[in-house]
């Protein structure tokens, strides 16, 4: 008995022990909990200004934009290799922004830098499809592109600066690089750009120049002072042609071009640009022969070669030939139209083109050594500071890409791409006259 009243002694202090416990530990958890709510607002608003519930409504957020990228991120990892992202952004930008991140034109912008700044979308959609080739370049695996197929796409998606606002720019009271002496023609709007802005490569480079995503130029290369130091004049008192124009592709055409007429192509519009030159004084040999004809089909597989050794013993033969130009029109989307107005007349904007030699994978191609390629950036920089200079809007970025294009030929070898197919034959030949006024100047009138 007594041990029974001892048992229950204990057990009933047992009891009244955990209970006591029990009201303790729930004490305590309240004063934490309590203790916690205080520190975490006390301490949140030293972070957020706002209210509760638009910090829960920040957070949930933040929560569902967390679960979208952890998702995607699952589902292709591959895509993200390289991509930044910010935490600031609302799901739907950041949604839009990785989706635009993988696809190849917002690689390739990223890819050219700050190079394109002034540039529309037909830039990239000319560097995607490869832009310009010749029967020289083979493709990424090493197998000849089939160029009777690629013809018509040939210089395909011209820089396209028409459809683009450009902000004008202001005319700067400093020296004039490309020519000292103001000039009477100078057009409104026009921009003189001074030796300070011109020696920075990068404002060089995204100013006036489209860089082929195989190829690149450096800082070196693109000296501004070297290259518009470089006397470019040609000597008129020699007796015989001292200008040749030809055209590698003889069968580009335009919008009302004349079929079998060849005074409605290219080649009519450089027959104009001759005579526009031989009127300022300078003696001009046209080349009409054809180049990219073979049995009366187009074929351009050889165009290049072919011309390249008519032009070559032409050369030997006329040793006063000082400056060889080679005449082209691009080819553009059928809503692409390369045109702007100057002095009232709508004019085709043009573009001029240098071949490197070198690609980025391979470095310089010896086999298409060109020993001229410092000459031929002097000569088309200086005749596009002239442009925006007398005639602003007119011509397109000057374009560099990995090969020659017969541009080994003179150290005054120029490609010029004339409006596209999409422009009419006027256009053109309006273009000739500007055209033969900058060259005037750069070779020395």
């Amino acid at each position: 008995m007594a041990l029974n009243c001892l048992a229950y002694n204990i057990n009933g202090g047992d009891a009244k022990m955990d209970r006591f416990m029990k009201v303790v530990n729930r004490l305590l958890w309240v004063i934490f909990l309590g203790m916690g709510i205080y520190l975490l607002a006390a301490g949140s608003s030293r972070f957020w200004t706002g209210s509760v519930q638009e910090l829960l409504v920040k957070g949930c957020q933040a929560l569902e934009r967390a679960a979208w990228q952890g998702a995607a991120r699952s589902l292709y990892p591959g895509l993200f290799m390289g991509y930044e992202e910010t935490d600031t952004q609302s799901l739907e930008d950041w949604y839009i922004e990785w989706a635009l991140w993988m696809h190849p034109l917002t690689k390739l912008s990223k890819a050219a830098g700050n190079s394109q700044t002034l540039e529309s979308a037909a830039t990239y959609e000319m560097l995607v499809s490869g832009g310009v080739h010749d029967e020289n370049e083979t493709d990424a695996s090493g197998e000849a592109y089939d160029l009777e197929t690629l013809a018509e796409k040939e210089n395909e998606q011209a820089v396209s600066e028409a459809d683009v606002d450009v902000p004008e720019e202001v005319p700067q009271e400093t020296e004039d690089i490309a020519q000292a002496e103001p000039k009477p023609d100078l057009i409104e709007g026009g921009t003189i750009y001074n030796l300070e802005e011109l020696s920075d490569f990068d404002f060089l480079l995204s100013h006036f120049y489209t860089v082929e995503s195989n190829t690149s130029i450096s800082a070196a290369e693109l000296n501004a002072e070297k290259l518009l130091g470089k006397d470019m004049t040609i000597d008129r008192d020699v007796d015989g042609p001292q200008i040749l124009i030809y055209h590698t592709h003889s069968q580009e055409g335009f919008v009302d071009s004349v079929p079998g007429d060849n005074s409605t192509t290219i080649m009519g519009a450089g027959e104009y640009l001759s005579e526009l030159l031989r009127e300022k004084g300078f003696e001009v040999m046209h080349v009409t022969s054809v180049y990219d004809l073979v049995d009366g089909k187009l074929d351009r597989n050889e165009a290049y070669s072919r011309a390249e050794k008519e032009i070559s013993q032409i050369l030997e033969e006329y040793p006063s030939i000082q400056a060889v130009i080679d005449l082209h029109r691009d080819g553009v989307n059928e809503n692409t139209h390369l045109v702007t107005e100057i002095n009232g007349k709508p004019m085709a904007r043009f573009m001029f083109f240098n071949g490197l030699s070198r690609t980025k994978k391979n470095g310089p191609i010896d086999y298409l050594y060109n020993p001229y390629i410092e000459d031929n950036l002097a000569l088309t920089l200086q005749l596009k500071l002239l442009c925006d200079q007398y005639y602003p809007g007119l011509s397109r970025n000057i374009y560099l890409k990995s090969l020659r294009y017969n541009l080994h030929l003179s150290d005054k070898a120029l490609l010029i791409e004339v409006g596209a197919q999409t422009n009419t034959l006027q256009e053109i030949l309006n273009t000739m006259e500007p055209l033969s006024v900058l060259l005037a100047k750069v070779f020395g009138v």
